[in-house]
């Protein structure tokens, strides 16, 4: 039996419902760049402060990576695309993927 709830809307597919969970970006470390590099760009991409900077690029540096960024699938996305860019290991998952 279905009920109202099972019943997606016109033209709407569960595939549309997952861009709605929140994604995360993954910045991983790496043999290649300086933890000051890395706080750097903490601060110029994502306009961190000093200290939160320096907590993800330490995060990242003791535990091989860190969450930097949250939200839909087209912001970190462009979020990856951009710390690739700046020469950074980046991946991202869903948020419900621990």
């Amino acid at each position: 039996m279905t009920t109202a709830t099972d019943v997606l809307p016109r033209g709407e597919t569960s595939e549309r419902l997952d861009l709605d969970i929140p994604y995360v970006l993954l910045v991983w470390n790496d043999p290649v760049n300086l933890m000051s590099y890395v706080s750097y760009v903490f601060r110029s991409h994502f306009g961190y402060t000093q200290a939160k900077a320096d907590t993800l690029m330490m995060e990242v540096h003791e535990q091989g990576r860190s969450v930097v960024s949250t939200g839909s699938l087209e912001k970190i996305e462009a979020d990856v695309a951009a710390m690739h860019a700046y020469g950074l290991w980046a991946t991202f998952q869903r948020a419900d993927q621990g």
